[in-house]
């Protein structure tokens, strides 16, 4: 009787325990996919690498295409000097080659120009189309209608030249407005610090302009039409790089994203 028992128990608890057994020994198909994943990828041989490799450099060769002056040769660039948007494309190269940048847009501002005429043009980089064409102010101890005077110090109420890539955008006192970081060591890299942004201003007016002989002008920032200030803003910030251009030897000679 008793061994009639035992044997039923056994009977069950092996009939119970075999489920259990398969359960935890069974692998689930996402585990499956891992382990085929992982042998997959340890039969990677030197070709798989060098395949990997070129598609990288792929890539990288066409960002970098944007920024050579013959592929814009049938774009219509506006009234720019196409030597100083050659010169823009030659420093943002610089900044994508070293790790600085990824940039949408390309702004370049020409202080060379009057500020009676439009000098601030903004180019889609994929695209390769203009956006803007625009008028733009300087900073009131940098000249009248034309500069000739830049500087990185603060409280100079100046200009300053050289390549920034565009930040965040913030309200402020001249309401919605665009953080700038200058990437150029002893030329505007003080931009962040002297508060160097781009905003929207009510001097910045081209009837104005005609009937006083020049724009009104900043504290040092790059000002703009209020009326398209936001529309603008949108489109470079978060990455857009922005050069600033006037024939100054000390900076052109410098400067290691034009050397």
């Amino acid at each position: 009787m008793h061994k009639t028992a035992r044997l039923f128990d056994i009977r069950v608890a092996v009939f119970l325990l075999i489920p259990a057994v398969g359960v935890v020994a069974a692998p689930s198909d996402a585990a499956s996919d891992s382990r085929r994943a992982a042998v997959s990828e340890s039969r990677l041989g030197p070709a798989d690498e060098v395949n990997g490799l070129k598609r990288a450099a792929s890539a990288t060769s066409s960002t970098l295409s944007a920024f050579d002056a013959a592929t814009w040769d049938d774009v219509d660039l506006g009234l720019i000097d196409r030597k100083v948007f050659s010169l823009a494309l030659t420093s943002a190269a610089s900044a994508v080659e070293g790790g600085e940048a990824e940039p949408a847009t390309l702004t370049v501002i020409d202080f060379s120009r009057p500020s009676t005429s439009r000098r601030m043009w903004v180019y889609d980089l994929r695209s390769r189309e203009l956006l803007f064409e625009e008028h733009v102010a300087h900073g009131r101890n940098s000249g009248h209608n034309l500069t000739n005077a830049f500087s990185n110090e603060p409280e100079s109420h100046k200009s300053s030249l050289g390549l920034y890539r565009a930040a965040e955008g913030y309200v402020g006192k001249h309401g919605y407005s665009l953080r700038l970081d200058g990437l150029e060591a002893g030329f505007n890299d003080r931009a962040r610090e002297r508060a160097i942004v781009i905003h929207g201003a009510e001097y910045v007016n081209a009837k104005t302009a005609q009937a006083q002989g020049r724009l009104g002008r900043s504290l040092g920032c790059p000002a703009v039409r209020r009326e398209i200030a936001g529309e603008l803003i949108d489109a470079i910030k978060g990455g857009g790089l922005v050069f600033a251009y006037y024939p100054d030897p000390a900076w052109l000679n410098a400067s290691t994203y034009l050397n």
